[in-house]
């Protein structure tokens, strides 16, 4: 601050000679000090300080003239500081009433306030009215036919005018500034002007800030720093015409010459602070980036040891909150120094890190008066490692910005709510809520929105250990409040807010979900018959957002909580799923695995125990074709699209030994029926009926018996020939009696197991299906949940 109050000094010293730059000085620093309450006794007493001051230092020196003419010229700053401030008071007013209109932002609130009074009066109608409004409905419409009917005819030409209409409509009519202005700088030639699109964006926050001068010179601080990237010429004055002519287009009623003074004046200040910057950015980027480039090890070391050790001496009481190792401060200290660079390298990414940073920060609680020590710290550490002045102002302009966007976002983002989650005080928070009206009192406790970043702080106390806070926090958005006209219920806030809020309570904070639970519970104070009725509010359980269905029950059953999972609410709802979609989904899928099994040990099993025939082979043949295609398909689909879709997402298991495996199988039900399909593609792979299929031979029955009437015949010949010899004797062949081998050939029955081949993979097939048999069992164990006495014998 001191700094910035020296610079202003000078400034206006050094363009005393000449009137008009003195004046466009002043008018600027009064611009910049509208949000502050300039009076005439503030004024009085800044002046005597500085001139008093200045009467202390120089002494005899500082003459009667120069007393004066200080006087004189600080009284003439005060003056047009009070002038500013009351004069363009009207020009801040035009110009906030006439962006709304350019942006509908009017047209926008009052179509709100029409919803919400139609949603009040829906409210308000009774059931018995449903028949009535159907049957005015009918007859408005009848009206609107009619009415559209008689105005066609007056015309006379209703199909040509509604053609014409079609055509216009089909046309997209620029609405809001942005569209319009893209509109019109297309049209004046200024399309090839891409810096202007830098400008446009960051317009709104330019205009609706006018009147904070630390906000706009902010947003002109980035919006230089985008606009260095580009190499084309950068002529302010086209926006300005731009500008002008698009808000006439969108304001065309209430436009007049007091408009036109009001934003050309804004256009001038916004265009001085960027024209102060204009070319700048690029130099000290090279200039920077070059210093911080060729520093050593032992000068990074010593930048890393000052930082804090200046920031400490400069603020004692910042050592509290910096209670971490040295290599943590170290850390700290190279990522403020790369900050500084990346700033001016991609302004836009570093502006979203910093104001995500500074909600962090919101949740510290680390006070903003730290940051001016901090940077005044870190500037005169590098100022005593550099003589060039272009790093060291390249260096405390970059730090200087990144320190405002800190401070702005924590003084936005430290709200009464975050300030009482950082005690840990359930009082005091409820303290904090009180002050909410009771439309905003849940969206108080979810969220907080500084610029695109935005926290939770419910998600906050629950990160933070701040148990207390939290257990307040669920059970205030779930209390049901009412005045005349609405109820009100955030449970809708919160699960719309955070549709994951059971899978967080889950894994960080256990204790607060029969809490959430209870909260979703209303239960009547009057009862009637002994009875009492209970409202469960469980939509949000069953689905989400999109109207997919819920992985509360999941979460739930990963949590292994017993005491959850018999609370009044999970029975309700989870009763609610098996009895209503997925007993029908489970049953029939189990059936389906029922069915393949039973195959599986026919298949098997009992068509082995028959005598052999060919109708049995067959059997055995299409059954086992039956398990291959339709079981061993449906499993190999399964596991590759969950194998699939876990390597795109990097979801991984990692096993002793370092080996990945997809995350799917962590699962026992999805681990045992990747078992099951290696068995079958091996049961397939070593299937003795395709094996023996090779040797198959039609005609072998026929081959056969008539090598058995060859061998007959051969015998035949050989009795006779003994009996015709010697009277019974005999007859030996050199090499013994002659016999005749008939060969039996069970190639010649289709679909048999029985081959050499086919007898060799056997040793392998039926161990194999054995393991099968009993890993088809073990998947089939989830219908124990039908019986509660076989599920406890499973258990």
């Amino acid at each position: 601050m001191a700094i910035r109050i020296m610079v202003g000094i000078n400034n206006i010293v050094l363009a005393m000679r000449e009137a008009g730059p003195l004046k466009m000085i002043v008018e600027t620093l009064g611009f910049q000090h509208l949000d502050l309450e300039v009076t005439i006794p503030r004024v009085e007493v800044f002046r005597d300080a500085i001139v008093d001051f200045l009467e202390m230092e120089l002494g005899e020196r500082f003459s009667s003239k120069a007393r004066s003419g200080w006087r004189s010229i600080l009284n003439y700053v005060g003056g047009a500081y009070i002038y500013v401030r009351r004069e363009y008071a009207g020009r801040l007013k035009i110009i906030s009433s006439s962006w709304r209109t350019a942006n509908n932002k009017k047209k926008d609130i009052m179509d709100g306030e029409e919803d919400d009074e139609d949603v009040e009066a829906a409210e308000q109608d009774g059931g018995g009215e449903s028949g009535v409004s159907e049957t005015e409905q009918g007859e408005g419409k009848g009206q609107a036919g009619s009415k559209k009917a008689s105005s066609e005819a007056k015309n006379g030409n209703g199909s040509l005018a509604s053609g014409e209409m079609n055509k216009a409509g089909s046309m997209k009519v620029p609405t809001t500034f942005n569209e319009m202005f893209l509109f019109n700088g297309a049209v004046m030639g200024f399309g090839s002007s891409l810096w202007m699109q830098e400008v446009l964006g960051s317009f709104d926050a330019m205009v609706t800030n006018v009147a904070n001068s630390y906000r706009l010179q902010e947003e002109c601080d980035t919006v230089s720093l985008n606009i260095a990237k580009y190499s084309s010429t950068v002529n302010l004055s086209e926006f300005k015409a731009v500008m002008l002519a698009s808000l006439r287009s969108l304001v065309p009623t209430d436009w007049n010459s007091a408009h036109e003074v009001a934003w050309t004046w804004l256009w001038d200040n916004i265009a001085r602070m960027l024209k102060n910057l204009l070319g700048k950015p690029a130099v000290q980027e090279k200039a920077l980036g070059r210093f911080l480039m060729i520093l050593t090890e032992d000068s990074q070391n010593y930048l890393r040891r000052e930082i804090f050790k200046r920031f400490f001496a400069l603020a004692p009481k910042g050592q509290d909150y910096f209670k971490q190792s040295t290599t943590r401060l170290y850390f700290i200290a190279d990522k403020v120094t790369e900050m500084t660079l990346e700033m001016y390298r991609d302004p836009k990414k570093v502006v979203e890190d910093i104001s995500a940073l500074g909600l962090r920060h919101v949740g510290y609680g680390i006070p903003t008066e730290f940051f001016a020590p901090f940077v005044s710290g870190a500037c005169e550490v590098i100022s005593t490692m550099t003589t060039d002045a272009t790093v060291e102002d390249a260096y405390r302009w970059s730090l200087n910005l990144v320190s405002r966007i800190l401070v702005r976002t924590i003084n936005e983002g430290s709200t009464i709510v975050m300030k009482a989650i950082n005690t840990n005080n359930a009082k005091q928070l409820e303290k904090a809520v009180a002050c909410a009206p009771r439309g905003k009192r849940s969206m108080w406790l979810l969220d907080i929105t500084v610029g695109t970043q935005s926290i939770s702080p419910l998600y906050r106390s629950i990160e933070s250990g701040s148990l207390e806070s939290a257990k307040a926090m669920i059970r205030d958005l779930l209390i049901i409040r009412a005045d005349r006209d609405n109820y009100y219920y955030g449970a809708d806030d919160l699960f719309t807010r955070h549709p994951d809020v059971i899978k967080r309570l889950c894994a960080d904070a256990q204790a607060l979900l029969p809490g959430l639970f209870d909260g979703l519970i209303w239960r009547s104070r009057v009862t009637q018959d002994g009875q009492r009725r209970v409202n469960f509010y469980i939509k949000h359980l069953v689905q989400d957002a999109d109207g997919k269905f819920n992985k509360c029950l999941e979460w739930l059953c990963e949590a292994g909580g017993p005491e959850i999972m018999c609370h009044p609410v999970v029975e309700l709802f989870s009763d609610l799923v098996w009895d209503g979609i997925a007993n029908r989904f489970f049953m029939f899928g189990k059936c389906w695995f029922v069915f393949t099994l039973g195959l599986f040990i026919i298949s098997q099993s009992v068509l082995q125990h028959f005598p052999e025939s060919q109708g049995i082979r067959t059997s055995t043949m299409a059954i086992r074709c039956f398990i291959y295609f339709a079981s061993l398909g449906r499993l190999f689909h399964a596991q590759l699209s969950e194998a699939i879709g876990d390597c795109r997402a990097r979801r991984f298991i990692r096993l002793s030994g370092g080996i990945r495996i997809p995350a799917y199988l962590g699962m026992m039900k999805n681990a045992i029926s990747f078992a099951l399909m290696l068995c079958l593609m091996l049961m397939l792979a070593e299937e003795p009926i395709i094996w023996c299929a090779a040797t198959y031979d039609p005609d072998a029955a026929s081959k056969a018996a008539v090598a058995a009437a060859a061998a007959a015949a051969s015998r035949l010949a050989a009795s006779d020939a003994a009996d015709s010899g010697g009277g019974g004797t005999s007859v030996y062949s050199s090499a013994g009696p002659v016999v005749a081998k008939v060969v039996v050939n069970h190639n010649a029955n289709l679909f048999t197991q029985h081959c050499p081949d086919g007898a060799v993979n056997l040793q392998v097939y039926e161990p194999v299906s054995m393991v099968a048999m009993l890993l088809y069992w073990t998947l089939i164990l989830d219908l124990s949940v039908v019986s509660t006495r076989i599920s406890a014998f499973v258990l």
